[in-house]
């Protein structure tokens, strides 16, 4: 055998090379002759250079293409032979070449980790209520009413401030060293409290203010703010409490409830305290997911390939920028916050590649496979839910193999952890 397998760690082998007769005379000089036919040289036509100068010019590269060719060949063939199921791409060293005699080398590659999920029977959780309230129902009507309300002066002068409601303000900036920026003053401002349009800290430093109440609000700027000599400065604001305002929300009736597209606004209740029902077991149960797969990591210790997590990371970076930049984001703002929460990033990502992992062995245990009658099924779910077209939610799940290759693996681990959770203590 010409070569020997070593294990670095649980996810990666180095198989070492060393070949003591190994002639490339021919190989290279089929690839000179092949050269020498798309060759154009000054002096000559294209393809009728000599071949003894193609070498000279060439002999160098080609010789290194074809060691390269073999080191390749030899690498994917020990693959194939040894069933290495290698991730991402191999790294080679150690490269030892003697023309026309030997070759040697080292190649470094990444496999899944091989390992065994220790006993869960004695596992115990508690999974919360799935209940909704009444006042869960009263919030989702005044979300449908916030377009429609009015905002009017709040006539008692002894109530406090409170969030969600609106204060009409002065303000004035002074920073630290004691200037007066004209862009951190203005008159009859009103700021929406709990909005976040304002600094952290200011607007939470308003409430339980009343009107006529003068307040130094004291705030420091993040150091992620745009403009760069403001990051890190605190800064008082003189704030004057002119108003305050509320929120005037109409009746919720029959007539806002067709508005909306529901039959009455009896219909408009039932219906959203049944989509609120089926929310809140998404929610409670994805809780109890989290909480099984955190033990289970916890209690499962084994090597993970980087490569996998790198390309998580990517993954959950691509999922942040997304939302990043719905909230206004640009690229410098972007790269200065992956730079702050780079090592959160990757706790996380590394934590979806061990769930992966371990959910994976889990569904080969239980033989969990999904099926096109599981996604039908899913459909079915959604239909019911979103009140969505079928043909548009099939169309979708079933015209991009990516998308519906994402669901199948959705689904079998939605399955696996039905057989689970089946084994474990769990408490409502």
């Amino acid at each position: 055998m010409s070569y020997t397998i070593e294990s670095v760690n649980g996810c990666t082998k180095k198989i070492i090379f060393n070949y003591d007769e190994v002639d490339l005379t021919k190989q290279i000089q089929e690839a000179l002759v092949q050269k020498q036919k798309t060759v154009n040289l000054k002096g000559f036509r294209k393809g009728k250079a000599p071949l003894e100068m193609v070498k000279q010019l060439y002999g160098p590269q080609v010789e290194n293409d074809a060691l390269y060719r073999f080191v390749s060949e030899k690498f994917y063939d020990t693959l194939q032979k040894e069933d290495i199921k290698a991730i991402g791409y191999p790294s080679f060293g150690n490269t030892q070449y003697e023309s026309g005699k030997s070759v040697a080398f080292e190649a470094t590659v990444e496999v899944l980790p091989e390992f065994e999920i220790k006993d869960y029977s004695s596992y115990s959780f508690k999974k919360d209520s799935a209940e909704v309230k009444d006042e869960d129902v009263k919030a989702v009507k005044d979300q449908y009413l916030a377009s429609k309300a009015e905002i009017v002066e709040v006539e008692d002068e002894s109530k406090p401030l409170e969030n969600a409601e609106f204060a009409v303000i002065n303000f004035e900036g002074t920073r630290a060293n004691g200037e007066k920026p004209e862009n951190m003053k203005a008159s009859e401002f009103m700021l929406e409290i709990g909005s976040g349009q304002f600094i952290p800290g200011f607007e939470e430093q308003l409430i339980g203010a009343k009107k006529g109440d003068k307040k130094d609000i004291k705030v420091t700027f993040p150091d992620t703010y745009h403009e760069e000599d403001l990051r890190n400065e605190e800064v008082t604001f003189a704030v004057d409490i002119l108003e305050i305002k509320t929120k005037k929300l109409p009746e919720f009736d029959d007539q806002i409830a067709k508005d909306l597209g529901f039959e009455s606004a009896e219909d408009f209740e039932t219906k959203n305290r049944e989509r609120l029902v089926e929310q809140k077991k998404r929610e409670v149960q994805s809780k109890l997911q989290q909480e099984i797969l955190e033990k289970l990591i916890e209690d499962n210790k084994f090597d993970v390939p980087s490569s996998l997590i790198e390309d998580q990371k990517k993954s959950v970076r691509s999922e942040i920028s997304q939302t990043l930049k719905q909230q206004g984001f640009n690229e410098e703002m972007m790269d200065m916050y992956f730079d702050r929460w780079q090592e959160d990033i990757t706790k996380k990502a590394e934590f979806q590649v061990r769930s992966g992992l371990i959910l994976d062995k889990l569904a080969k245990k239980y033989s969990v496979e999904a099926s096109e009658a599981d996604l039908d099924s899913k459909i079915e779910e959604m239909v019911a839910q979103s009140q969505m077209k079928k043909e548009d939610i099939l169309n979708f799940y079933k015209s991009n193999e990516n998308v519906k290759k994402n669901m199948m693996y959705a689904i079998r681990e939605e399955k696996t952890f039905e057989k689970l959770i089946s084994e474990m203590k769990v408490n409502s």
